[in-house]
């Protein structure tokens, strides 16, 4: 079991301490998991902080089995202002991760694409008007925080009868810096014209690729998401979407070693890690 660089007390402690500290921090939760913080303010993009996948799957074929520890439980994160979900697989759209949040504030708004409205409210068991919703070009504020979305092609870009996305990324924007989530997403033509007018500062991006014959859907591998980063000009590049299950995992080294040769900046952090940015 890999174990996170900071969890639990020592986690919560690293993040008490940024509260009064200029810029952006963030901390990545596992899988594609993150915590921003903004002015002393937070926001999480698809955290999963349970065992309900290792539970739902564990007398199957595809067993889920758990490579790295939780961070923190949820339940102790009481001072997130703003939770969003880019689409409705589990690991990122997680009930026992989620409703300990909203559990513990009255004040968490929680942001999901507006095809997935209806499953997220009968999965969260709440009422679909607490929900805000986002899609393709729509921005969703919340305090210190807005959502944009950006459709994701998770193998192809998916939209419902009304024609909305069921998978996003969001654009991020705190103060002066622009984050870029992609969610679970492949290349496809004009990702990268959609993405860099917006400037972005970080790119959180996964790498696990695509395994059809694990029955595993597509996502960018590590090479893709650093060419992805470079081409729409992120100022840096955070990999995610590894080593929490062992059928669907991926090494971070070939997303280094593309990044090295495309002078793409990069940073691999361990489950629990922050990085900060304290200027623009």
């Amino acid at each position: 079991m890999i174990e996170p660089l900071l969890s639990d007390d020592a986690f919560l402690l690293d993040v008490e301490a940024m509260r009064g500290r200029p810029g952006l921090h963030v901390w990545w939760l596992g899988q594609s998991g993150f915590l921003i913080m903004h002015e002393g303010h937070c926001a999480v993009i698809d955290p999963y902080l349970s065992e309900s996948l290792t539970e739902k799957y564990a007398a199957t074929d595809k067993p889920h089995v758990r490579m790295t520890r939780r961070v923190i439980d949820p339940a102790r994160l009481d001072f997130i202002s703003a939770a969003a979900s880019t689409h409705n697989h589990t690991d990122h759209l997680d009930a026992r991760t989620l409703k300990p949040i909203t559990d513990m504030s009255t004040d968490v708004a929680v942001i999901v694409g507006a095809a997935n409205r209806a499953f997220a409210a009968d999965r969260l068991g709440a009422e679909e008007l607490e929900l805000l919703t986002a899609d393709d070009g729509e921005t969703v504020q919340v305090g210190n925080f807005s959502f944009t979305g950006i459709p994701a092609a998770h193998e192809t870009i998916e939209r419902d009868a009304a024609g909305h996305c069921r998978f996003l990324g969001y654009i991020i924007r705190a103060g002066a810096w622009a984050v870029y989530h992609s969610g679970d997403t492949v290349l496809y033509d004009g990702l990268v014209e959609r993405v860099k007018p917006y400037e972005v500062d970080l790119a959180l991006l996964p790498i696990n690729g695509r395994a059809p014959e694990r029955r595993v859907a597509g996502n960018l591998t590590g090479p893709e998401a650093a060419q992805l980063a470079h081409a729409i000009g992120a100022g840096l590049v955070i990999p995610c979407h590894y080593d929490m299950f062992e059928f669907n995992t991926a090494s971070p080294e070939p997303f280094i070693a593309e990044c090295v040769r495309l002078g793409q900046p990069y940073r691999v952090l361990q489950a629990g890690e922050r990085r900060s940015g304290t200027s623009k």
